[in-house]
């Protein structure tokens, strides 16, 4: 039988998530000054997806597929969603809830680290604590559906992109 999780439960899952990812990035140090922090100047239609019950203090939008947090690029860094602090990749989810962590085609009109992935040599221990972060999400049911559906869309880019 899969555990039910109530919001505190939930609260409890995603401050470990937030600890298994802690300060690590994509490339060690801050990414944004490859882009001027282009993954945080979203806007009511590309913000950041926010995963199930995911609370904020940026501004949300409601939007096809879920709440968006929304950016001007002066956010507190400690109180990014979760979404912002795995980008460009996530944790990709098959249905059986196999995870590991892979590039977010999504990002490639977006981020030069997404765009030339084939050339830049990601943090190892960003992408395994992404994997993990993945790992323990998917213990939560609505979590791991959730999971399954952006990979789902995820993988959809990556056809349209042909990687």
């Amino acid at each position: 039988m899969k555990k039910s999780y109530d919001s505190d439960s939930r609260k409890k899952l995603y401050e470990k998530v937030l600890r298994i990812i802690g300060s690590r990035t994509p490339l060690g140090k801050d990414c944004g000054v490859l882009c001027d922090c282009a993954c945080c100047k979203g806007s009511d239609t590309d913000g950041m997806r926010l995963f199930p019950g995911e609370t904020t203090t940026l501004r949300t939008v409601e939007a096809e597929g879920g709440t968006l947090a929304v950016c001007d690029g002066t956010c507190d860094r400690e109180q990014r969603p979760l979404a912002c602090r795995l980008f460009p990749l996530f944790p990709l989810t098959d249905e059986r809830g196999h995870v590991t962590a892979g590039l977010d085609a999504r990002a490639i009109k977006l981020c030069p680290l997404a765009e030339f992935s084939d050339e830049v040599a990601f943090d190892p221990g960003f992408v395994r604590a992404v994997r993990r972060a993945g790992r323990v999400l998917a213990r939560d049911p609505e979590c791991r559906e959730y999971m399954v559906q952006v990979t789902e869309d995820i993988d959809m880019t990556a056809r349209l992109y042909g990687r």
